[in-house]
C-alpha cells in the first residue's frame, strides 16, 4: 500500500509518502516539504499569529493535493511541539480541520521519544543493544534509552533547535554572551534529567543522534554518506567542539552555503550545535552515530504493525482524516 504522512513541525511541514506492507521495510515514494519555521510567528503571549497559521494551512492543502495526485492509500497526519506548546494551539487545530479537512493527532513530547525509538531500533537492529537516543526538532530536545523498541524512560525539553535561537540567540551572529547563557541553560536542564531520569539506566551499547538538525551537523563535520554502504558519517564531540567558533562568528545567510546546511536550518543550526554538544558533554557522549529514521518513519512503522490486514481506500475529495 501507499502511505503518506503529514508531519507538522516546528521549522516545516513535511509530506513523506512511502510504499509499505506488514514484514517489510518501508520504501520511500516522494517526499515534499514547505518551510514554516512556526518559532518566529508566535506573539508574547505564545499564540501563532495570523501569519504563521496561514502558512500551516497553505502547507497542508498542498500536501493533501499531492496526496491525491500520487494515489495514497491512507493519510497520517501529526503534530509536534510547535502546536502542542502554542497558547491558542486548540484554536489552531479546529480552524486546520475546517479548512483543509484534516484533523492533526497532537504527539506529546514522550510520544515523539516513543515512536522515534521505534524507528531507530527498526533501523539499527536488536544488536544495537542497549540505546541512548538524542532527538533535536524546532521546538523540544527529546531522549530516550532503553533495550527495547519502545524506550524504558524519555524526556522532552523545550530546547529544540529553533525554540533555543528565538529565546537565546536573538542577534544574527549571535554575541559570545548569548551563547553563554544559552550553554548553562541546558546544561543545568540536561544534568537535571540525567540526575533524575537517567541515573540508573546501564551503559548504552549505542549512542544515537536523529532529526534533521542532528544529521545536518553530522554531514557538516563527519563528512558525506559512506559511497558504498550509504551509513551516514559519524559525529564526534571533537569536532562538534571545533566547528562551533566558526559557526558562531557567521551570520545565518553564510551558514546555510555549509554542506549539509539548508537555508531553513542556517538560522538555527548554531543553536543545535550548542544544545547537542551540551548534551554530549553532561552525558560523557563522545561519539553519535546517525539515524537516517526518526519520528515520520516510526509512525509508518507504527501503523504497519497495526494493519492486520485491514484494507484502505485511496485518498480522494472526501474528508482526509488524521490516523495513528
Amino acid at each position: 500500500m501507499r502511505l503518506g504522512v503529514i508531519d507538522v513541525g516546528s521549522n516545516t511541514v513535511h509530506l513523506l509518502v512511502v510504499d509499505a506492507h506488514p514484514g517489510a521495510s518501508p520504501v520511500p515514494f516522494h517526499s515534499q516539504r514547505s518551510t514554516v519555521r512556526l518559532m518566529r510567528y508566535l506573539d508574547a503571549e505564545g499564540a501563532i499569529v495570523e501569519e504563521g497559521v496561514q502558512l500551516i494551512v497553505d502547507a497542508i492543502k498542498l500536501s493533501v493535493q499531492t496526496a491525491r495526485e500520487i494515489g495514497v492509500h491512507d493519510l497520517i497526519s501529526t503534530a509536534t511541539s510547535a502546536i502542542r506548546e502554542a497558547t491558542n494551539g486548540e484554536e489552531v487545530l479546529a480552524r486546520i480541520t475546517r479548512e483543509t479537512g484534516v484533523e492533526l493527532q497532537v504527539l506529546s513530547g514522550e510520544d515523539e521519544a516513543r515512536i522515534t525509538m521505534l524507528a531507530v531500533r527498526r533501523w539499527l537492529g536488536w544488536s544495537a543493544g542497549e540505546v541512548l537516543l538524542f532527538d533535536i526538532g524546532g521546538g523540544s530536545f527529546e531522549i530516550a534509552q532503553g533495550a527495547d523498541e519502545y524506550p524504558d524512560v524519555q524526556v522532552s525539553l523545550p530546547l529544540g533547535a529553533g525554540r533555543s535561537t528565538i529565546n537565546f540567540l536573538a542577534e544574527d551572529p549571535p554575541p559570545r554572551e548569548a551563547v553563554s547563557r544559552l550553554r548553562a541553560h541546558a546544561r543545568a536542564e540536561f544534568t537535571r534529567v540525567r540526575e533524575e531520569f537517567f541515573a540508573d539506566r546501564p551503559r548504552p551499547k549505542r549512542v544515537v543522534g536523529t532529526s534533521k538538525t542532528i544529521r545536518s551537523l553530522a554531514r557538516l563535520i563527519g563528512g558525506p554518506p559512506d559511497p558504498e554502504t550509504g551509513d551516514l558519517a559519524q559525529l564526534h564531540y571533537t569536532g562538534l567542539r571545533e566547528w562551533e567558533p566558526s559557526l558562531r562568528d557567521m551570520p545565518s545567510t553564510v551558514r546555510e552555503y555549509l554542506p549539509g546546511i539548508t537555508p531553513e536550518r542556517g538560522y538555527q543550526i548554531m543553536a543545535g550545535a550548542i544544545v547537542l554538544r551540551t548534551a554530549m558533554k553532561v552525558f560523557e557522549v563522545e561519539t553519535l552515530n546517525i539515524s537516517p529514521w526518526a519520528l515520520r518513519e516510526g509512525i509508518v512503522l507504527r501503523y504497519i504493525d497495526a494493519l492486520d490486514g485491514r484494507g484502505a481506500e485511496p485518498v480522494g475529495s472526501e474528508q482526509v482524516a488524521a490516523k495513528i
